[in-house]
């Protein structure tokens, strides 16, 4: 009897039972050899997905890029996908699963096709991104970018060391990772507010809400935590004047989209000594070009795109219940086109 490949509709009407996966998953089972057709595009960890993936859904061909270059599919896991590899997708295609938490690039690709895209909520990067966020704070609330330049001046001067509770930190953008990054960092001592554009409420942690909300709060903040995403309307929203808003001497860090922060507004702020220094992971434009400027500061910690890796089992768990919602044609965790996020 030849082989049967049923469409994706249909695999809920098909489920038998559910199974423990070789990594510890649930997944549904089918009867049918061929459930979905998944490519998997990832410079880095393309193979890490595909055997993951593959002991989730072991009735499922799942293919990278690598073995099978870009080939329509019915469902794309991605991580900066080419051009190429979008505008080969044809009618099969029912989904896009973006492997991180930024979708600004794929949203802004003209080849993008007319499916829903999901993305990342955490998948247990928020530990890792907070890890970063608390460096960089106490690199500058314990001094260390002081006795860093004393060291090599020769300078031998220990500096006292200020109350957490006068070192107010602002985080920008309260979703999974903004959250979870705040309220470890107001459980450390620190003051935290959160800002966001429409109301939210965290325990220990004092919430704003809308434009008119902003200013005030970065003037009374030392430290600012960019968590925004890329959006039209957050593109450039850090510049000179809301930098100019944070108090002489307050720190930016950032973490959320390059596109948010305006680099040359950032050096303007520097170079006028009202801030104190920067910790940058994401750019505009990434990879950094070599001979950019900022590269130039002593007062600016500059890393990869490195603070958040995405784990793969915490993903994983994340992509199978997409997988699986989207067989039930539930797309009410897809990404809105319209907000970017």
């Amino acid at each position: 009897m030849p082989k049967q490949h049923f469409p994706l509709a249909l695999a809920p009407l098909l489920a038998l039972t559910c199974l423990q996966g070789g990594h510890g998953l649930l997944y549904c089972h089918y009867f049918m050899e061929a459930f979905v057709h998944i490519l998997i595009h990832d410079l880095q960890k393309a193979a890490c997905w595909q055997s993951a993936l593959q002991d989730a859904f072991p009735d499922a061909r799942v293919d990278t890029t690598d073995e099978v270059g870009s080939v329509p599919a019915e469902i794309l896991i991605v991580w900066q996908p080419p051009t190429a590899l979008l505008a080969a997708q044809d009618q099969r295609l029912q989904a896009i699963l973006n492997l991180g938490a930024g979708v600004d690039a794929l949203l802004n690709s003209a080849a993008l096709p007319d499916v829903p895209v999901f993305k990342l909520k955490g998948a247990g990067m928020e530990p890792f991104m907070t890890e970063y966020v608390r460096y960089g704070l106490l690199h500058f609330y314990r001094n260390m970018d002081h006795y860093h330049r004393d060291q090599r001046k020769g300078v031998w001067q220990p500096r006292g060391l200020e109350d957490r509770q006068d070192w107010p930190v602002c985080v920008l953008g309260l979703g999974t990772i903004g959250r979870y990054v705040a309220q470890t960092i107001a459980a450390d001592g620190f003051p935290v507010h959160g800002w966001s554009r429409h109301e939210k409420h965290l325990d220990h942690v004092t919430t704003h809400a809308g434009e008119q909300a902003l200013a005030p709060l970065l003037s009374k903040s030392r430290v600012v935590i960019n968590l925004l995403p890329d959006t039209p309307l957050t593109r450039g929203y850090l510049n000179h004047q809301l930098l100019g808003c944070l108090p002489k001497g307050a720190v930016v860090i950032n973490i959320g989209r390059g596109t948010t922060l305006v680099l040359e507004d950032l050096m303007a702020r520097l170079d006028e000594g009202h801030l104190r220094g920067a910790v940058l992971d994401v750019f505009p434009e990434e990879p950094l070009n070599a001979d950019h400027p900022i590269r130039g500061y002593d007062n600016v910690l500059i890393t990869p795109h490195i603070s958040g890796p995405t784990p793969i089992k915490g993903a994983i768990d994340q992509l199978v219940s997409y997988l699986q919602a989207i067989a039930r044609k539930d797309l009410s965790e897809a990404v809105s086109r319209e907000a970017g996020y």
